[in-house]
């Protein structure tokens, strides 16, 4: 009586650890294709990351700035000795400046 429990019992489980050897393999694929999805996403906002970067230096250059402050604004450079500098004493008896 024993010995066909434990037969039965063995029985049962091997479609038991298949069936659950299936669903760890089913569950692994899912998270491994997630995976894979995520890390084009990532890497798809990295690239975009790059572009933004060197638009934001294309956009900030000196030269391109002044070009729209001559172009646009119509603002010219000044020569420097028409720069007036102004000094303020301070209360402690030193110059800022």
């Amino acid at each position: 009586m024993k010995n066909r429990l434990f037969l039965y019992a063995f029985a049962f489980s091997i479609p038991l650890l298949l069936g659950l050897q299936t669903w760890q393999s089913t569950r692994y694929a899912r998270v491994e294709a997630e995976l894979r999805t995520l890390e084009k996403t990532q890497a798809e906002w990295i690239e975009s990351n790059k572009r933004l970067i060197a638009g934001i230096a294309v956009l900030g250059s000196s030269s391109r700035i002044e070009d729209i402050a001559v172009r646009d604004l119509g603002m010219r450079r000044i020569k420097p000795e028409s720069v007036l500098q102004v000094r303020i004493a301070r209360s402690g008896g030193g110059i800022d400046g």
